[in-house]
C-alpha cells in the first residue's frame, strides 16, 4: 500500500493514481491558518488536556491483532462478490470488489469494528464496511457499506449511516504512513 500514496500538485491527496476527494473538497481544506474554533477549549478539556495523542497508524500489534485500519487497492477486474447488509436501507448495495484476502480491521478474528476498505484504483471508487464478515460461500455480511466516488463531492443521502456511522468515508482521514514519511498531512485527520 505504501507505494501507491502520492501528493499531487496543489496538494490534493491522491491514492493509486485516484484523488483522495476533489482539491475543493472540505477533507482537503487547510486549517492553518484559520482561527481557534469558539469551543475549542472545551473540546480539549473534555478530551483531556494531559492525555497524549494515541497515534493508532497501522504498524503493530495489540492484543494479539493488528492496529490501525488498513485497506486494500485493487484493479477496476477485481471480482465482485455479494453483500448483504444489516442497514440494508441505509447502504450503497452489492456487489463490492472485494479480494479473497482483504485485511479486515483488528484481524480475521477481531471483534471489534471489523471495517474494510477497498479502493478501485481504475475507477477512483472507494468501498467501505463496518462489521465485515466473510461468508462460507464467498459472500459478505456486514452492518453497513458505503461506496464514494473519489472525484465527486457529493454526499450520501442526508441522515444516512456509512462504516464511520456518520455517513462520511473513513479513508480520506486516515493517517498513512507516506503523509507522516514527508512530514505533512494535508488533510483532515479521522479522530
Amino acid at each position: 500500500v505504501r507505494r501507491h500514496l502520492r501528493v499531487a500538485t496543489g496538494g490534493t491527496p491522491t491514492l493509486a493514481g485516484c484523488p483522495v476527494l476533489p482539491a475543493n473538497n472540505i477533507w482537503n481544506a487547510r486549517v492553518d491558518m484559520l482561527p481557534i474554533a469558539a469551543h475549542s477549549d472545551g473540546y480539549v478539556t473534555t478530551i483531556g488536556r494531559d492525555r497524549g495523542l494515541h497515534a493508532d497508524f497501522g504498524s503493530g500489534q495489540w492484543d494479539g491483532g493488528p492496529i490501525g485500519i488498513p485497506f486494500a487497492v485493487v484493479p477496476g477486474s477485481q471480482p465482485l462478490v455479494a453483500v448483504s447488509f444489516e442497514y440494508a436501507d441505509e447502504s450503497d448495495p452489492g456487489p463490492y470488489p472485494i479480494p479473497l484476502e482483504v485485511p479486515v480491521e483488528g484481524g480475521p478474528g477481531s471483534s471489534g469494528d471489523r471495517h474494510v476498505l477497498v479502493l478501485d484504483r481504475d475507477h477512483c471508487r472507494l468501498y467501505e464496511m463496518w462489521s465485515s464478515y466473510p461468508q462460507a460461500d464467498g459472500s459478505w455480511q456486514a452492518g453497513s457499506g458505503a461506496v464514494f466516488d473519489l472525484r465527486s463531492n457529493a454526499l450520501r443521502p442526508d441522515g444516512w449511516t456509512s462504516a464511520d456511522a456518520a455517513g462520511l468515508p473513513v479513508l480520506p482521514g486516515l493517517v498513512r504512513y507516506e503523509e507522516v514519511e514527508a512530514g505533512a498531512i494535508r488533510h483532515a485527520i479521522r479522530f
